[in-house]
């Protein structure tokens, strides 16, 4: 249920994540539309030059640090430019800025674990909660799902394949697969920049390669999860949750355009697909106005140019993160959690230099074989795993 603010003309919206490619094309987004939508804060972690070029733009009543060392300066900035915009900064404000009564969505983009809390809060609140963060149901799948049904907050997914699979499906799959006749839900995967790649082509990769993302415009941390598949383990385990779906009803499928963004096969014989350009501002629009259409700014899909559609399976034994994300799922309790955090550790070593790309999967492998899976029922507990398996993925890396 919606709240009572949705039905007026002016919506408030909170940016969690301000300042990384999904905050800057919400924002976009919001600026082609001020008769619709008012920013009520803007957040980022370090960002705070990035985040002060933004406040002069769309003037929130709020900004928010999730580190103090800038607060002041950004206050002075804003302040001496004519700005009445609240500076704060600390886990505290993360989670007020999503509670606060006059928010109505909130834009759930911080990346990693670090959007669990905030993204979990404004679930509790009964938000309008646009999902760009997919770590958050990664680690706590079942009990994210359960705050939205028990908040009665509306949960819409922003990734292109899961908004995707959304639009596919009667009721964007509230109903749930079985009742609404659907047999399997098709993800699709660019492929990333190493699509074709032999296992040992891949022990040579750099960051600068696997940031270098053929299709699409990410951070270095989901540009690189791209390149070894990870993000799409981690997508097929969010789809499991948003969906009500199984592992084995979910098939990963390589489409090199990035045109059709996913699909939902039905027992009748039909394939539902939901295609445009690959610009994350057309989910985002989605979640904005949902359940409108709005402009998004985005080029009119033009097939003629597109002029084929390509399809090929995922390579498991080039791209083991694929297989090892899938294991997690059917593992389940706090099993997708490890290989989460591990993922996390791992990538934060490559992009440093301190780990091969080849050594990420190697990593995340190590970590849950060493971690006993427990249950996932306590919050507590999952923050608790989250902080063990970086610990034991360090130590590997250390070795």
């Amino acid at each position: 249920m919606l709240n009572d603010s949705f039905a007026s003309n002016v919506q408030t919206v909170t940016v969690l994540g301000a300042t990384g490619s999904i905050g800057a094309s919400t924002l976009d987004v919001l600026g082609q539309h001020p008769d619709r939508f008012r920013v009520h804060a803007l957040t980022a972690s370090t960002s705070s030059a990035a985040l002060r070029d933004q406040c002069l733009i769309h003037r929130p009543t709020l900004a928010v640090l999730a580190d103090d060392r800038d607060e002041a300066w950004l206050r002075a900035e804003l302040h001496g430019a004519g700005l009445a915009t609240e500076v704060r900064s600390g886990a505290a404000a993360l989670l007020e800025v999503v509670e606060a009564a006059e928010v109505d969505v909130v834009m759930a983009a911080i990346v990693g674990a670090a959007g669990l809390l905030p993204t979990l809060a404004a679930v509790r609140a009964g938000k309008r909660v646009l999902l760009a963060n997919k770590e958050a149901l990664v680690m706590s799948g079942a009990l994210f799902m359960q705050e939205v049904t028990r908040h009665d907050a509306v949960l819409l997914p922003i990734d292109s394949e899961h908004n995707a699979i959304y639009q596919c499906l009667p009721s964007g799959g509230r109903d749930g697969l079985a009742d609404a006749g659907v047999t399997q839900l098709l993800l699709t995967a660019s492929g990333g920049p190493f699509r074709g790649w032999s296992a040992d082509q891949l022990e040579s990769v750099t960051p600068e390669q696997a940031c270098a993302h053929p299709n699409w415009s990410m951070g270095r941390k989901i540009s690189v999860d791209s390149a070894t598949l990870m993000n799409k383990g981690l997508e097929l385990i969010e789809a499991c949750w948003l969906f009500n779906a199984r592992p084995e009803q979910i098939e990963v499928v390589v489409h090199p355009q990035s045109v059709i963004h996913s699909m939902a096969a039905y027992s009748d014989g039909s394939v539902i697909a939901q295609l445009g350009n690959p610009d994350m501002r057309t989910p985002i629009a989605f979640g904005l106005a949902w359940p409108d259409r709005i402009a998004a700014g985005v080029e009119r899909l033009d097939l003629f140019r597109v002029a084929r559609l390509d399809f090929e399976p995922a390579n498991e034994a080039a791209f083991p993160c694929l297989r090892l994300a899938r294991d997690a799922m059917l593992a389940g309790g706090t099993a997708p959690a490890l290989l989460n955090a591990a993922n996390e550790v791992a990538v934060e070593a490559f992009l440093d230099g301190r780990l091969g790309f080849t050594g990420i999967a190697r990593v995340v492998e190590s970590v849950l074989e060493a971690c006993d899976v427990g249950r996932a029922d306590e919050l507590e507990v999952i923050l608790d795993e989250d902080a063990r398996a970086r610990r034991v993925a360090e130590r590997y890396l250390t070795r």
